[in-house]
């Protein structure tokens, strides 16, 4: 796999460059700030690559830093995110701007990205908490706030709540994901993820 290129831009479109490597020109496709980055820069750009391979194509996709090619991986793991969803989160915001949006449930803040509704934000937001790369984020703190304490709630109908399902719904999930062999004890993550891809309401 193709982890790093390290050559000149030759040519861009919105979306992709072309780097010439020893001779040899690579398609990358990269999000525009990291192609306006590369287009000012003099000489040689470096660009950190995540090599997608699928059965009918062999994909690079670049970033100039590694916690931004993290970022992408991460977001391809979503359901329902692709490559495509994955580099316009990174062209709406800086990967700083990401973590907050994510990490605060600003859902208005991620319908800001192309393609992205309000229960596609939501999802992300749900699915994305505390798995992207810091870089730098630190959530608001207050001395004045006591310490957080284990939620008593039941968190998987409180996540879906969150994500617009109604009671109803709610106990259809539960016997669902019954059926698919978890339990109370699989992490709640796991099995809101099976509610949401065994549903017809996405």
């Amino acid at each position: 796999m193709i982890g790093l290129l390290r050559g000149v831009l030759v040519d861009r479109t919105p979306d992709v460059a072309i780097l010439d490597v020893g001779g040899v020109g690579y398609e990358v496709h990269a999000p525009g700030r990291t192609l306006d980055a590369w287009s000012q820069a003099e000489g040689e750009v470096t660009a950190i690559i995540s090599t997608q391979v699928r059965e009918d194509a062999i994909t690079l996709f670049g970033f100039e830093t590694a916690a931004e090619k993290q970022a992408f991986v991460v977001l391809l793991g979503v359901n329902k995110v692709g490559s495509k969803l994955a580099l316009a989160a990174l062209e709406a915001f800086d990967l700083p701007g990401l973590v907050r949006a994510v990490e605060t449930d600003d859902v208005t803040a991620l319908c800001r990205i192309s393609g992205v509704g309000k229960r596609t934000a939501q999802r992300l937001a749900l699915e994305l908490k505390g798995k992207l790369p810091a870089a730098g984020f630190a959530a608001p703190t207050s001395a004045a706030t006591p310490p957080r304490t284990a939620p008593t709630v039941d968190t998987f109908a409180l996540a879906l709540e969150r994500l617009g399902w109604t009671k109803a719904e709610i106990d259809a999930a539960r016997i669902r994901v019954s059926e698919a062999g978890l339990d109370e004890n699989t992490p709640v993550g796991q099995r809101v993820r099976v509610a949401l891809q065994s549903s017809l309401r996405s």
